[in-house]
Formats: structure tokens, sequence, C-alpha cells
């Protein structure tokens, strides 16, 4: 038995558990492809939801790709997504929280000296009984925000 849920979570409780799935992707310098996902998230006691992502290709099992962060609540139907990528990039999105749905675009993407090229992210997460959807669009330099992956995620 762990902490209590910290009452200023309670917009986001809906999200609590561990989700696993497939979805598909694609981007324009190549061919769409299929991944699957888990995504976690707990709390701890205080104001924020721990947040871990993981995804890998379907054909081979090889890892695709990694998220860690939190998901905090930003007041009155508001929420704030801090996550660090290993592609050497940082994102703070904010956005809104209503009716078992997320939806954040980025304030700010830092990348690392060699990290990605990201510009901007912007995301749509919804939780209908025990299925999570969620759907992601990413903007490069020289790419305009464009849809990248959707995946369905059931809890587990």
């Amino acid at each position: 038995m762990g902490p209590a849920l910290h009452p200023d979570l309670e917009p986001l409780a809906f999200l609590l558990g561990s989700w696993t799935g497939e979805g598909e992707g694609e981007w324009p310098r190549g061919e769409p492809f299929r991944y699957g996902e888990e995504m976690r998230l707990e709390h701890a006691g205080d104001p924020f939801l721990l947040y871990a992502q993981r995804s890998w290709l379907v054909d081979d099992g090889a890892p695709l790709h990694f998220e860690r962060g939190f998901l905090r609540p930003g007041g009155a139907g508001r929420v704030e997504l801090v996550l660090a990528h290993p592609l050497g990039v940082a994102e703070v999105s904010e956005g809104t929280v209503e009716g078992g749905v997320i939806e954040v675009v980025s304030r700010a993407v830092v990348s690392s000296t060699t990290g990605s090229p990201v510009t901007q992210l912007r995301r749509r997460i919804e939780v209908d009984g025990d299925t999570l959807t969620a759907e992601l669009w990413v903007a490069m330099r020289d790419i305009a925000l464009t849809s990248h992956v959707r995946s369905r995620l059931a809890r587990g």
C-alpha cells in the first residue's frame, strides 16, 4: 500500500496504471511502421504523476523510443507535461484535461548539441474505460508539424 493520491491529482487519476498495446507511425522521410508500446503512470503522494514510456518495433522487437518525466496539474482544467527523450531533447508542454482527454502543445523544446532538431510537439491522450489512445505530432527544423504516431493501449 503506497501513499494516498495527492488531492490535486484527482483530475488526472484516470491515467493511473500500466498500459500496453500497439500503434502505427509514419514520417515524411520513411516507410510506415508498426510498434508495440508500454506507458506507465504512477503517483508518489506528491502533486505530480511519474510518467514512463517505451516502444519497440513489432517486426523484430528492436527498441524504438523511450520517454521519462512528469505530468503535473496546472490549475483548473490545465495540465503540464515535462519529458526527457533519449534523442537529446527535453520537452515542456501545457494544455487541457477534460472528460478523460488530455491535449498538450510544447511551450519549449530544447536539444543538446547532437540532439534531434525537434522544434514542436503536440499530444492527445484519451482514456475510455480501460483503453488509452495516444497521438503525437512532431515538427522539426525542416518539417512542418505532422502526425507521427498513434497507439491504442489497454490497461493491464
